[in-house]
């Protein structure tokens, strides 16, 4: 009895249907590629490879720089120079370990 009701008979998939789901993919795969929205965590990696590296170079150059201009001055040398490059190496692995567990400043 079903079967002689009338409806809806299910219709198969048209190929135009499917080729147009097909190109609608792509074109958002290349959309989203020129908008830079499909990059991988490689990218925020690298990032994150160089700022710690900033971090540890800057620490250290910055406070061998100012101990070393300011042994200059005072004539205190290499006390200062000592010191303030520790104390430069002691601030960059904190801004590492700062980075690294995810907190910004």
């Amino acid at each position: 009895m079903a079967e002689r009701e009338p409806g809806l008979d299910p219709l198969a998939e048209d190929a135009r249907l499917i080729s147009l789901d097909e190109r609608l993919a792509r074109a958002k795969t290349d959309e989203a590629i020129r908008t830079g929205e499909a990059q991988d965590g490689s990218e925020a990696s690298y990032r994150l490879g160089n700022r710690v590296l900033a971090e540890l170079i800057g620490g250290m150059v910055g406070g061998a720089l100012v101990g070393w201009v300011l042994d200059r001055f005072l004539g205190t040398s290499p006390w200062l120079l000592l010191g303030l490059l520790f104390l430069g190496i002691a601030a960059a692995f904190r801004n590492i370990i700062r980075i690294s567990s995810g907190r910004s400043k």
